[in-house]
């Protein structure tokens, strides 16, 4: 790890949190589609996305995931932040959607930080702030919009969280996070397709007009 990369994406904090993070922290490196952390899971540390992109969802007991958000570089897994010190396991799932590299954290060291650094206070409650406005769009769009909808928003955020318009995804992946069937959504993503807003390739959607 090194400071011209800290500085880069989290200029916010304090020169001595900076160099207590240097000195305490460890790289992690995970491969594309490497879990993070599994539900049930104790948290070992709380961790900063350096590089890549980690997507974070829910998994029923069948194993059915729904798609919350991703976490970009300069971000922190909001719920390691809090579970970690407490010990309390996860109730999410977290992969890697590229070759990621995290920052991971010493839980002994978080409440100290809290206290001992305002920059890192603000950037905890900011966090919190941040994921909990992810969780309202999502409960909004589950709860008031028909599939269509949430088929439209579901593939906006992934472009902008992967900043392209063609994502590797495929009927079956986007059913399963959406809590739909292949057959709705292969229906509604060719409609889609009719209306220009969408090209659909072989597991890939190209988004055209949305």
């Amino acid at each position: 790890m090194n400071e011209k990369k800290l500085n880069q994406l989290y200029p916010q904090f304090e020169p001595a949190l900076k160099e207590d993070l240097l000195k305490n922290s460890e790289v992690l490196h995970f491969d594309e589609g490497e879990q993070l952390m599994r539900t049930g899971q104790y948290f070992k540390s709380a961790m900063l996305i350096l590089e890549g992109l980690v997507k974070v969802y829910r998994e029923d007991e069948e194993g059915n995931e729904f798609f919350m958000y991703h976490l970009h570089p300069g971000q922190a897994c909001a719920l390691s932040l809090v579970c970690a010190t407490r010990q309390e396991t996860s109730q999410i799932m977290a992969k890697a959607d590229k070759e990621t590299e995290v920052l991971a954290l010493p839980l002994r060291l978080m409440d100290e930080w809290m206290t001992r650094y305002k920059s890192w206070y603000h950037f905890v409650l900011e966090t919190y702030r941040s994921r909990f406005e992810e969780l309202l769009l999502t409960l909004d769009n589950i709860a008031f919009r028909a599939m269509d909808e949430r088929l439209e928003f579901y593939l906006k955020r992934h472009r902008d969280s992967l900043g392209s318009n063609k994502l590797s995804l495929n009927h079956q992946q986007i059913a399963d996070e959406l809590n739909s069937s292949r057959e709705v959504i292969s229906r509604l993503l060719k409609k889609m397709e009719q209306m220009g807003k969408v090209h659909l390739g072989r597991n890939e959607i190209e988004i055209t007009g949305l």
